[in-house]
This record gives C-alpha cells, sequence and structure tokens, in this order.
C-alpha cells in the first residue's frame, strides 16, 4: 500500500512557495489515493493537474498500481485545517456543536486553540421590556464541535 505520508510529503513539496495549501490526502486500501489542496481565492484546475502530474512522477506504477484524484477541498465542505478557518475570518459560516446544536454566525476569529463566532441573538436586556437582537461571541474549541462550513450565499 502506498505510503499516506509520503504522499503529504510530495504535494508539500510542490506546494512550498505558493498560497495553496494542503487540506488533506488520503489512500484507501485499493490505492487510490485522493489530494484535497484550497487557496483563499479558489483553486484552479491547471494547478491540480500540476500538483497530479508531480505526484506521480514520484511514483512507480510498475511497484505498485494506484489512482491518483487531486482536487480543491470542495466548496460547501467542513472545515478541515487551520487555514481554511483563517481565510474564512469575516464571512458567515455555519456550525454544528459537539452537543447537536446548529448555529450560524460571522467568523470574527480564529486560531491554533479554536475560533470565535459572532451570533445574533434575542436576549432579554435590563431595565428592556422585549427580548433585544444582540451580537453574542461564542468561543469554541476544534473538538467541541462537529463541523464547520462556509455559509454559501447566492445573492
Amino acid at each position: 500500500m502506498i505510503d499516506k505520508q509520503k504522499i503529504k510529503e510530495f504535494a508539500e513539496e510542490w506546494l512550498a512557495g505558493k498560497e495553496y495549501f494542503l487540506v488533506d490526502a488520503t489512500v484507501d486500501q485499493d490505492n487510490k489515493i485522493t489530494v484535497e489542496i484550497d487557496h483563499k481565492d479558489g483553486v484552479w484546475i491547471e494547478d491540480c493537474c500540476e500538483l497530479s502530474k508531480f505526484i506521480e512522477e514520484h511514483l512507480d506504477r510498475d511497484v505498485e498500481d494506484f489512482e491518483l484524484e487531486v482536487g480543491s477541498a470542495g466548496i460547501g465542505q467542513p472545515f478541515k485545517v487551520l487555514q481554511q478557518y483563517i481565510n474564512n475570518i469575516g464571512y458567515d459560516v455555519e456550525l454544528l456543536t459537539a452537543g447537536g446544536k446548529k448555529m450560524e454566525g460571522n467568523l470574527a476569529d480564529a486560531d491554533a486553540e479554536g475560533f470565535t463566532v459572532v451570533v445574533t441573538e434575542k436576549q432579554k436586556l435590563e431595565g428592556k421590556k422585549r427580548p433585544q437582537m444582540v451580537d453574542v461571541e461564542h468561543r469554541f474549541g476544534y473538538n467541541d464541535v462537529k463541523w464547520v462550513k462556509a455559509v454559501i450565499d447566492f445573492k
């Protein structure tokens, strides 16, 4: 079986010095290799082709046959790496907490420990008769959520 770590190393070598970043690399039991890359401005098919050729040049089909697929992380897919969170700061995201609560808000911050989402919520404020809509910051660790995705708005 082809070594997943080697595939990651090949991808990182090609990505070095480029604004792309590696999101994930997998190798299944049938040697189907899947490499996902991303870029803050989107992924170009030509770059996926170049990376695919680069990886293929480092593998030998005579030693071990494989299928190789290189593509973008995919719009609407859950974030997998910190750079995806960073690239989406200032944009709306939806998330599912580990406890099963779905939320939507604006991604305000992200770092190695977690991220902050600002959610507009109804709250009873002191001195007010009716609940008011207010922005509330929620801080999450990455283990506190099942997934986080960018909200796609076609307006």
